[in-house]
């Protein structure tokens, strides 16, 4: 525990959401919520104004929906939400050397090893600065709490919320967290909070008064007297610049349980496939892979398997995990399955009978008729369709571009057709048309950044067969001003957003 608040908690304002409506005009000031969009999807965020209404991260898509039925519904879009990371990483780098990232948008920072001043004054202005410069940089808020030890900082933050700093001035942590919940204490999840309730014991305050020995006798040596420590304030944990990432792994949940055992098998194929892809990106091997299914009726099992060494070998992996499958019964039906590789290492052992039977299966391929051109997957930009799968399916909040119109995004799509708004983000809230899903005009596009370089061309003047565009770069999520006006040369479409020609609204879209 430091005796002066210099370490730096910053977390980023419903990331996610809010990049999303800096991305997109027509969002800024209505509910917005990121994650899965099918029936069986989960909500990863959720702008301030759905978070209105009930809806929450890790709530089930299906019932955000019914808390807040006239909210934008939209597929993460990972490649912006890493591209403005980097920004914002890049900025907690210049503060000090020990930056800790937890996710994309959290991370702690050591502002004495920064050689930042050990007053509040000092670190309140390097808090305040980082703040602008993050607005300035990718447009979008942050939360910034400083306080002497790692826990109370994330505390500090989440007190910030929204858009804001908070300080914990050393001598007043303990006031501080007396009367908050157990919960608040890190390591303290519901199976732990459960146990301490049933003893008594709810707050911070009451968990400290127990005593060390009380605790341990309740959860254990090491986790009583870690859970003490952090009760009583005493938190020496230090930033890590380098986290070392101990698995590599990848799960889908499909929207109606898989039955069919043939299924199940291409299925865990295809996320070792993935999964291997990850691996070699970041540069690692690993020697146990694990599979994990959930069925139908949300039970849970996990199957390993170590290997005699650490391999990056597609073909071993997949072999791995199809022998872990073949002991697991599948026959009610299968909710979600999943594909990781742990024990990772910076380098390979070769699997020489791994090769033998790769170069076999090579050499047996070539020998067979040349089979129909095979099923593409769906790609990180929503767009998935081959000759085998027929016309492209596009995700509601994904880019898209027009041959004849330009950039957009996907605001729903279904019964054969996808509606698109074509907008910017220093755009004003751009027009709505319909197009089939088939249309060979339509591509996916790249993101866009959310503020646009100072030295980059303003945008052509408006024509009858785009959305007008205004010259300054959008500064924040906030709501667009309503007053702002449109293109007026070209009277909006029948169909509204999120609708189809008979007025029936789209699968997937989005109103309000």
């Amino acid at each position: 525990m430091r005796a002066a608040p210099t370490i730096l908690h910053l977390d980023m304002d419903a990331f996610f959401a809010a990049a999303e409506q800096a991305a997109k005009p027509s969002l800024r000031g209505k509910p917005v919520v990121v994650g899965g969009i099918g029936p069986r999807g989960v909500v990863a965020t959720a702008s301030y104004e759905a978070r209105a209404f009930g809806v929450h991260s890790a709530m089930a898509t299906a019932q955000a929906r019914r808390l807040c039925p006239n909210a934008a519904y939209l597929a993460p879009r990972f490649t912006l939400y890493r591209e403005v990371s980097e920004v914002v990483m890049r900025l907690l780098g210049e503060l000090s050397p020990l930056v800790e990232p937890l996710s994309l948008d959290e991370a702690f920072v050591d502002l004495e090893a920064g050689g930042v001043e050990p007053s509040s004054a000092a670190v309140r202005a390097v808090g305040e600065r980082l703040r602008r410069d993050i607005r300035q940089a990718t447009g979008l808020s942050g939360s910034v709490g400083l306080a002497g030890s790692k826990m109370l900082a994330k505390i500090a933050s989440e007190q910030a919320k929204p858009d804001g700093l908070a300080v914990i001035e050393p001598g007043t942590e303990l006031e501080l967290l007396a009367p908050m919940s157990v919960r608040a204490i890190p390591g303290v999840g519901p199976a732990t909070a459960e146990t301490l309730r049933r003893a008594g014991l709810t707050t911070v305050g009451e968990t400290a008064e127990a005593g060390e020995a009380e605790l341990v006798r309740l959860l254990g040596k090491a986790h009583g007297a870690g859970l003490y420590a952090l009760a009583t304030a005493r938190d020496n944990r230090p930033v890590v610049a380098e986290r070392d990432a101990k698995s590599v792994s990848v799960e889908d949940t499909f929207e109606e349980d898989l039955t069919d055992r043939t299924r199940v098998e291409l299925e865990l194929a295809r996320l070792a496939d993935r999964c291997v892809q990850r691996l070699r990106a970041a540069g690692r091997s690993g020697r146990t892979v694990v599979i994990k299914v959930r069925s139908y009726d949300f039970s849970t099992l996990t199957r390993s398997e170590t290997l005699r060494g650490p391999t990056d070998d597609l073909g071993v992996v997949r072999e791995a995990a199809g022998r872990l499958l073949d002991g697991v019964d599948t026959t009610a039906g299968v909710r979600l399955l999943g594909v990781g590789v742990t024990g990772l290492a910076d380098y390979t052992q070769e699997d020489l009978f791994a090769q033998a039977a790769a170069t076999a299966e090579a050499a047996a391929d070539a020998e067979k008729p040349p089979a129909a051109e095979a099923e593409e997957e769906p790609t990180a930009d929503g767009a998935a369709g081959t000759a085998g799968r027929g016309p492209r399916r596009w995700l509601p909040g994904l880019d898209i571009r027009h041959a004849e119109y330009g950039t957009g995004w996907i605001q729903g799509s279904g019964v054969g057709r996808v509606t698109v708004r074509f907008e910017q983000p220093w755009s004003g809230p751009g027009r709505v048309r319909t197009f089939a899903v088939d249309d060979p005009a339509l591509e996916p596009g790249e993101p866009l950044p959310l503020i646009r370089a100072a030295w980059e061309q303003p945008p052509e003047p408006a024509t009858s067969s785009g959305p007008a565009t205004s010259s300054g770069p959008a500064t924040s999520s906030r709501p667009a001003n309503p007053s702002e006006p449109t293109e007026p040369s070209e009277p909006e479409p029948a169909v509204g957003p999120g609708a189809r020609p008979d007025g029936q609204p789209l699968a997937g879209g989005v109103s309000g």
